[in-house]
Parts: C-alpha cells; sequence; structure tokens
C-alpha cells in the first residue's frame, strides 16, 4: 500500500526522465495533458510554447513568455532552437507543462548566449505546450484529402492500365480471329482448286 502511495505520488509529481541517456537534458512533467491530447508529429511540428527560462546557477530568469503573455512558436526539428527544446518538445502533449532541465552541449555550450546566458550554463524551462500545427500551406484535413486524391489517382490509373489491357486483348483476339478467317478462305479456294483440276 505504501508503495502504490508513493509510486501515485511520483506520478502525479512527475519524476525527472533522462530525454538523451547522458543526463544532457532531464524532463520532469508538472501537470499533464488530457489522455487524449495531441503530440507533436511529421503532420504538426508547429508548436505553440509558452515558457520560462532560468539559470541554474542562481534561479535568476533570463527570458519569459509569462509576463506579457506571448507564444513563442517554432517548427521542431529544423534547428531553430537549442537542441534540448527539439528533444525535449517531441516527448509532450498539448496541455502539458513540463520542467526541463538542459546541460550546457544542449543548450548554448561554451559560447554561451551573451549578455543573459553565460559560458557552460545549464538552463532551466518550464514549458507549456499551448498548440500543434501543421506547416504554413497544409493543414491536417488538405493533408489527407491529399492523400484521399493521389488514391484516387492510383485506382484511375490502375483502371485506365486494367481498360487498355482489355483492349489490348480485344485486339489481339480480333486480329486472330480476322487471320484465321483469312485461313479458312485460303483453305477453302486451295480445296476449290484442287477440285477443278480433277
Amino acid at each position: 500500500m505504501i508503495f502504490c502511495q508513493v509510486a501515485e505520488k511520483l506520478y502525479n509529481m512527475g519524476d525527472a526522465i533522462d530525454l538523451t541517456g547522458d543526463g544532457g537534458v532531464m524532463k520532469k512533467i508538472v501537470q499533464r495533458s488530457k489522455p487524449d491530447a495531441i503530440a507533436p508529429s511529421e503532420s504538426l511540428p508547429l508548436v505553440d510554447v509558452h515558457y520560462e527560462g532560468t539559470l541554474a546557477d542562481t534561479g535568476e530568469v533570463f527570458d519569459t513568455t509569462r509576463e506579457d503573455n506571448t507564444i513563442f512558436s517554432f517548427e521542431i526539428g529544423t534547428g531553430s532552437v537549442i537542441k534540448a527544446w527539439d528533444v525535449a518538445l517531441r516527448t509532450m502533449k498539448v496541455g502539458e507543462v513540463a520542467v526541463i532541465t538542459c546541460k550546457p552541449e544542449y543548450a548554448y555550450g561554451s559560447a554561451g548566449s551573451p549578455p543573459d546566458i553565460p559560458p557552460e550554463a545549464t538552463l532551466v524551462f518550464e514549458v507549456e505546450l499551448v498548440a500543434c500545427r501543421p506547416r504554413k500551406g497544409s493543414s491536417v484535413s488538405s493533408a489527407s484529402d491529399e492523400r484521399a486524391r493521389l488514391e484516387e489517382l492510383k485506382k484511375q490509373r490502375e483502371m485506365a492500365a486494367a481498360a487498355k489491357e482489355e483492349e489490348k486483348k480485344k485486339r489481339e483476339e480480333a486480329k486472330a480471329a480476322a487471320a484465321a478467317r483469312i485461313q479458312a478462305k485460303l483453305e477453302a479456294k486451295k480445296g476449290k482448286g484442287k477440285g477443278k483440276a480433277k
């Protein structure tokens, strides 16, 4: 019973998960998403987030969207954000809030990001995944519409190919029938010719 309570507490609090296997990106869930929440994917690579970034050493906030309630948007997997974010956001679902701790090699490394982030800084972000969206010019429905359109084209091509094949078969049968009639006429003429000669 005690073990169950401890396990439940860890589950609810969110135990830190090592996302990279080397301790470079640690994620602790603060608020879970709904079970049916969507996650970033190939068709939904654009993410909208709220976040607050602090320096692990001092706890000093160096960047936040919370003060002016803005949304930060980026596309996962394009290298437009630090490595830790590309890694961590892939594991999140809409509505989830997580604390992500990033070692320097997954953040700004030995260069830092002056003046706010010193070299070799470990960063801590509290991130909320607000939304996942398709790239501009495509939408989930247009992606599925496109699949349906391509499927329809494929069917039409297959039907056209089958019709062509049927047509070809009929032509060959007609040729064979015509050749057989000609052959029969020739045979008949030969037979008549022989009869006259006798």
